[in-house]
C-alpha cells in the first residue's frame, strides 16, 4: 500500500485526489491526531513525531510514504531521506508535498509575485521560498503564518460567521506585503475547507490555488518514472484509516475533508 501520513485530518485532503487520480492503487492513511497540531511544535519534535509514524507505515509494508502535511515535509522530509532511509531501508521512499508544489507554483502567477499561506512552523522553516527559488529564482514569494486556521477546522469552526474574521485578518495581512500578489498557495492541507471564504477575502483577481491535485500529479508522474517502485505496488482499490486518537471522533471528523464515510482504528505509535 501507498502510506499516506498528516499530524491530523488535513492530509484527507490530498489522499482524496490521489485517490481520483490513482483510483486502482492500495492507500494506508495514518492520522496522528493525539500529538497533533505540528505547526507550532519544534523542529526536533516534529522530525520524531514524524520518524514514528513512518517507521509505523513501513511497518505496514508500506514501500511508499507521502508525507501530506507541510509541517512534516518541511522540518522533517529532508533528515529522514538522508539520515534515516539509508539505514532503515534504502529501497524505500518517502516524499512530501512542497517539492511538487514548488515545481510548478511559478506557472500560476501573471505578475511574478505569490503568497503563500502557511503554519507559523512552515512559514519559520523558509521552505518554500527555498525551494521555489530553484525553479522560479525570479519569482517573489510573500508569506504569512495562519496559526489559528486549523484549530478552526479540527474543532467544526470554519464554516461559521466567527472564522471570517481570522480568515480575513490574515489574508490581509498577506495581500499587505505587496500589491502585485496574484496568486496564493494555500500551503497547509487543512486550507483548502476555507478555500471559498479565502477566495472572497482576497477578491476575484487573486487566484487560490490548493496542493491535492499537484501532489496526486506529481506523484503519477513519479510511478511512471520508477517503474521499479510502482511495480511493488498493490491494486486491489484497497483503503485503510488508522488515527492515534480516538476513531469515532477521526470518523466523524473526516468526511469534511476526505468527501466519503470513512471507517478508521486507533493505534498506539
Amino acid at each position: 500500500m501507498i502510506g499516506v501520513f498528516d499530524s491530523g485530518y488535513g492530509g484527507l485532503t490530498v489522499l482524496r485526489s490521489l485517490v481520483n487520480k490513482l483510483p486502482a492503487y492500495d492507500f494506508i492513511y495514518l492520522g496522528d491526531n493525539a500529538r497533533a497540531p505540528y505547526g507550532t511544535r519544534s523542529f526536533e519534535t516534529v522530525y520524531e513525531y514524524t520518524l514514528e509514524s513512518v517507521k509505523w507505515l513501513f511497518g505496514q509494508g508500506c514501500p511508499l510514504v507521502i508525507l501530506a502535511c507541510n509541517t512534516a515535509s518541511a522540518k522533517a522530509l529532508r533528515t529522514i531521506q538522508q539520515k534515516d532511509l539509508p539505514s532503515i531501508n534504502s529501497g524505500r521512499r518517502v516524499l512530501g508535498v512542497i517539492r511538487p508544489t514548488a515545481e510548478v507554483v511559478g506557472h500560476f502567477s501573471r505578475t511574478g509575485e505569490i503568497g503563500i499561506l502557511a503554519t507559523p512552523g512552515t512559514v519559520s522553516s523558509g521552505s518554500y521560498p527555498i525551494e521555489i527559488g530553484k525553479f522560479f529564482p525570479d519569482l517573489k514569494v510573500h508569506q504569512q503564518a495562519c496559526p489559528m486556521w486549523v484549530p478552526l477546522i479540527e474543532n467544526n469552526e470554519h464554516e461559521t460567521a466567527g472564522a471570517d474574521f481570522f480568515v480575513n485578518k490574515c489574508v490581509d495581512g498577506l495581500l499587505s506585503k505587496s500589491p502585485g500578489i496574484d496568486t496564493i498557495l494555500l500551503a497547509c492541507t487543512h486550507y483548502p475547507l476555507l478555500q471559498e471564504k479565502i477566495a472572497k477575502a482576497a477578491g476575484k483577481s487573486v487566484k487560490i490555488v490548493s496542493q491535492g491535485e499537484i501532489v496526486a500529479e506529481s506523484l503519477a508522474d513519479y510511478l511512471d518514472r520508477h517503474p521499479d517502485m510502482e511495480q511493488k505496488l498493490g491494486r486491489n482499490r484497497l483503503r485503510k484509516f488508522f488515527t492515534t486518537d480516538s476513531a469515532e471522533e477521526f470518523d466523524r471528523h473526516a468526511t469534511s475533508f476526505f468527501g466519503d464515510h470513512i471507517k478508521s482504528q486507533h493505534i498506539h505509535l
